[in-house]
């Protein structure tokens, strides 16, 4: 049986997506979030961990997200996999973001809509990739 492979959307969302993860912490690490884009409580010191505390999560997705779609891209077995695992990540991210603010009672959609889109964009892919491989063609 072969594997289902993932659409064309899927890729670009998460080409846009992955990019985004490694712009956002380099914007973020370089302090060039403007004050008015900035998230509640942004410079206190517990909000700031909490941020940072999303790093590793949202840079292993990043990764494993842009090596599944090069990998994919040469036809490789091993890039669905990946890409499942990436998307994965990617919707655990967007979850506990949307959790915590749900917590503080924020909700701001400046910070909601983004972390939504990280936690839904994800789902329909998630459930082909891991669903049941498609049956294999034959040829007669």
């Amino acid at each position: 049986m072969a594997r289902r492979s993932p659409s064309g959307v899927t890729k670009a969302l998460m080409l846009v997506t992955d990019i985004g993860f490694l712009v956002y912490f380099s914007v973020t690490g370089l302090g060039l979030v403007p004050p008015e884009w900035a998230f509640a409580d942004y410079a206190d010191p517990i909000m700031v961990s909490w941020n940072w505390s999303f790093l590793w999560i949202d840079v292993l997705a990043g990764a494993t997200g842009l090596t599944s779609l090069h990998l994919i891209r040469r036809g490789a077995p091993n890039g669905p996999p990946l890409m499942l695992v990436s998307l994965v990540l990617t919707a655990a991210s967007g979850l506990m973001a949307i959790a915590f603010w749900t917590l503080r009672g924020d909700f701001s959609p400046a910070w909601w809509i983004p972390n939504l889109y990280l936690l839904l964009f994800p789902l329909p892919a998630i459930v082909r990739l891991a669903g049941p491989a498609a049956p294999a063609t034959t040829a007669r």
